[in-house]
């Protein structure tokens, strides 16, 4: 069973900083690709940003500049680092990861969410 592991929120001033990691376990033949998303309250879950196995990444353009994502695919993890946060950031985050669990077939794959914070 694939587990994803989330660490590294909490509460933040505006400007501040933060990592956020993800980690995934279980039975896990290749990561195809891995991620980050928010939820805010009172709103849709939006894409932070994303990785993929060969390197390519999609950012959110309301955080392009600031967040920085990262991964060690060796180690099934993904990093976010997240500099210059603002009050608008504050959400809810979730490691998403597309995960291939068997020869023939990926799938996706959700974490419990970490919250952020960003409050003076």
């Amino acid at each position: 069973q694939v587990q994803l592991v989330e660490s590294g929120g909490g509460l933040v001033q505006p400007g501040g900083s933060l990592r956020l990691s993800c980690a995934a376990s279980g039975r896990i033949i290749r990561v195809n690709a891995m991620g980050w998303y928010r939820q805010a309250s009172g709103k849709e879950r939006e894409l932070v940003a994303v990785i993929t196995s060969d390197g390519s990444t999609n950012t959110a353009d309301s955080v392009k500049g600031r967040f920085t994502i990262s991964r060690d695919f060796a180690k099934n993890t993904v990093d976010l680092q997240m500099n210059s946060l603002k009050s608008e950031d504050t959400a809810l985050y979730y490691c998403n990861a597309e995960l291939k669990t068997s020869w023939f077939s990926a799938s996706e794959f959700w974490g419990q969410g970490t919250q952020v914070t960003v409050s003076s």
